[in-house]
């Protein structure tokens, strides 16, 4: 009888952690410190500071992304939708992000047409992880077989099968990954990842795009160019009282969420 209350007890003790594992998992993931080390591949930026702000050639600081349309490998999200990711909305809510699911996975902007872009940033999911292969390629390709141009990569392993990449593996946080390129031109933005250090899903709030278009946009484009209407007060501070960019540049304005790890 005692062996059998025993047992009864581990069954029910069992259920209860299916039931509250989400709960549980949830405060763990949240609470999740810095990246564990030895991490020699993790970029050494402070994860609560923002990056340094971005001088582009002037004319070249137009937001080609907003309102445009995503495809991705993955045909069956787990979470969220695909226009998620041009809908300019990046604060940290379950109703805002998409999740793919696990292994390599990639989702792909259409710009409407050829483009000079000069900076990329990612919001992928910020809760102090680190998204594995970052990879992102720019081409006139749909397809990405034709003239594609890998802008940044931080596969330091070459486990996504598309090189060995220079850039470093980062701590996801509110403040995004953005990145100067050097004036490539072409439609479509390709990103990968390959799961993160907490899990091995993949996830995006937002990815934005900035340049130039070498096309002449149609009526229906032309809120693509409109940069997000809300400023926070995080984005205020960072863009306060800087110095005179370089001559013939301007200084690019990325619109942060107000909530900051």
């Amino acid at each position: 009888m005692g062996k059998m209350n025993c047992t009864m007890k581990k069954m029910a003790r069992s259920m209860m952690m299916m039931i509250l594992g989400g709960v549980t998992l949830q405060s763990v993931l949240v609470g999740s410190p810095y990246p564990p080390q030895p991490y020699p591949q993790l970029d050494t930026h402070p994860y609560r500071e923002p990056r340094p702000p971005i001088a582009v050639l002037a004319g070249c600081d137009k937001l080609l992304s907003r309102g445009c349309v995503v495809t991705s490998s993955d045909k069956n999200l787990i979470i969220g939708e695909l226009s998620y990711i041009t809908d300019g909305v990046k604060t940290h809510d379950a109703s805002t992000y998409v999740e793919l699911g696990p292994k390599l996975q990639w989702v792909q902007i259409d710009l409407s047409g050829e483009c000079e872009i000069h900076t990329v940033c990612i919001w992928h999911y910020a809760n102090l992880r680190a998204y594995r292969d970052v990879i992102c390629q720019i081409s006139n390709d749909p397809k990405f077989i034709d003239g594609v141009v890998t802008v940044f990569n931080n596969d330091h392993d070459n486990s996504a099968g598309l090189g060995v990449g220079k850039d470093m593996e980062y701590v996801e946080t509110s403040y995004g990954r953005p990145f100067t390129v050097d004036a490539v031109q072409g439609r479509y933005i390709r990103c990968y990842s390959n799961g993160n250090t907490l899990d091995r899903m993949n996830h995006y709030t937002e990815i934005e795009v900035f340049g130039k278009p070498l096309y002449t946009p149609q009526k229906e484009d032309e809120a693509k160019l409109l940069p997000p209407v809300p400023t926070s007060e995080a984005t205020a501070k960072i863009y306060d009282n800087l110095p005179d960019p370089p001559t013939g540049k301007t200084w690019l304005k990325i619109d942060y969420p107000r909530w900051v790890w």
